[in-house]
């Protein structure tokens, strides 16, 4: 593995966890700048198909999404439809007619891009005050107890994602024999089996260490639920970006590509997760 995709890797990790420890608005600005340069990445992509999508409207949408998610969870479903009709209202004032592959660009960057995320900030405001800093982060307690169940829950869900990519990535760079798909030649099934068994263990652990309610099936399903999940997010980067004739969906980050080569298995398991814990947890029985 290459030094410079291990040291950015580093890097990411702990700004990731800077952001999640902080919560509240910073949790948000630091998505939004991430949901900001993955936006502009994705209609990178979208106009080498030869797309004009409503860039600009799209990414000023997905930000007040992301504030309006973090300010009240209720009134965020409601601002994506109202989003998705003025980002037509606006294509259809453009001087040049906009085609059926315009609209669908511009409201797959606001779903893919800005709504899928925003679970994230929903997930980490779970059980939040927000009146401090760290919110109700205490250094010295090794009670994750009682923490937020936010910060706890969306700690688990990078852990999961974390464990899944390296144990794809190590077994299927060492082991791997069995393509997975055509979409990317360089996975394989035994990469993505161990990586979803990385993903099992950490949330196996994390149900039991919190307690959870079933917590042998219940960190099972989370584990399998977001090993999954990753994997499929990023096939389907991978997907656009074959369509686009491209290796990378940029080079912002060292070893690694861009924002979304490395966002990818982050996109469907926010809110994956969020309906896991905040439906599906609370009817399963004690054990």
């Amino acid at each position: 593995m290459p030094w410079s995709r291990i040291l950015s890797g580093i890097v990411a990790i702990a700004l990731a966890l800077g952001m999640i420890i902080t919560g509240g608005w910073y949790f948000t600005l630091g998505f939004g700048i991430i949901i900001y340069l993955g936006q502009l990445e994705y209609f990178q992509l979208a106009r080498a198909k030869g797309m004009a999508p409503a860039a600009k409207t799209t990414l000023v949408m997905s930000q007040i999404l992301l504030v309006i998610s973090t300010l009240s969870v209720t009134l965020a479903d409601a601002i994506f439809p109202i989003a998705g009709t003025l980002i037509c209202f606006y294509l259809l004032f453009q001087p040049k007619f906009a085609s059926i592959a315009d609209i669908s660009a511009s409201i797959l960057g606001l779903f893919y891009g800005g709504y899928l995320p925003s679970y994230w900030v929903r997930l980490r405001a779970l059980g939040s005050t927000g009146n401090s800093l760290l919110d109700g982060w205490q250094p010295t307690s090794t009670d994750l107890q009682a923490l937020p169940a936010g910060l706890t829950v969306t700690l688990l869900a990078f852990g999961c994602i974390w464990a899944a990519d390296i144990g794809a990535y190590i077994i299927g760079k060492f082991f791997g024999r069995t393509r997975l798909s055509d979409i990317s030649p360089k996975k394989t099934v035994e990469g993505a089996v161990f990586g979803v068994m990385g993903s099992v263990v950490i949330a196996t652990t994390g149900a039991w260490y919190l307690d959870w309610p079933g917590w042998p099936l219940s960190g099972v399903a989370l584990g399998i639920l977001i090993g999954i999940a990753s994997l499929l997010g990023d096939l389907t980067e991978s997907m656009m970006k074959r369509d686009a004739g491209v290796k990378d969906s940029g080079q912002l980050i060292p070893g690694h590509g861009g924002i979304l080569d490395r966002a990818d298995s982050y996109v469907f398991t926010a809110p994956l997760v969020y309906y896991f814990v905040t439906l599906l947890l609370p009817i399963l029985p004690q054990t």
